[in-house]
């Protein structure tokens, strides 16, 4: 380089860099990306996830604040006021039964006896459902038909 265009690279900040050097930059910058968006994704896979649980696995060891993924039936005879549902959801097989409020939209299938699944924080004695996380699991087109009762 000529006296002139080093004086106008350390006046203008534009000196070239070794290309072997430059190529090795490059190298680490993208493997650091890659290994930054790594570790977010699997931080938000595995940091926000809910534990499933049944009615009497929360009656028997679920803790305040914490939050969990209820799935179980809804006992006939909920109630509504505005958006907000108080409902009771129970074990598949079993009795037991938990409350739960969930102030928001209900799906169209949503009724007793039908199976849903709903994101919920214990608050005293009731399991509070986070906004837009029920869903109500449709029964099966293709499970054994009921027999027929002879008259």
């Amino acid at each position: 380089m000529r006296r002139r265009e080093v004086l106008w690279c350390a006046r203008h900040n534009a000196c070239r860099m070794d290309p072997s050097r430059k190529r090795r930059v490059r190298l680490v910058v993208a493997l650091t990306t890659a290994v930054l968006l790594a570790g977010a994704l699997v931080w938000t896979s595995f940091g926000s996830a809910a534990q499933t649980r049944t009615p009497s696995q929360l009656l028997a060891s679920a803790g305040a604040g914490q939050s969990y993924q209820l799935t179980g039936k809804v006992v006939p005879g909920y109630t509504r006021d505005g958006t907000v549902t108080n409902f009771r959801v129970r074990d598949r097989t079993g009795t037991a039964s938990v409350p739960v409020r969930y102030d928001g939209e209900l799906p169209d299938p949503f009724r007793g006896g039908r199976e849903v699944i709903v994101n919920v924080r214990k608050q005293g004695g009731v399991f509070v459902g986070e906004k837009d996380t029920l869903v109500t699991k449709c029964p099966s087109k293709f499970s054994a038909a009921k027999p027929k009762s002879q008259s």
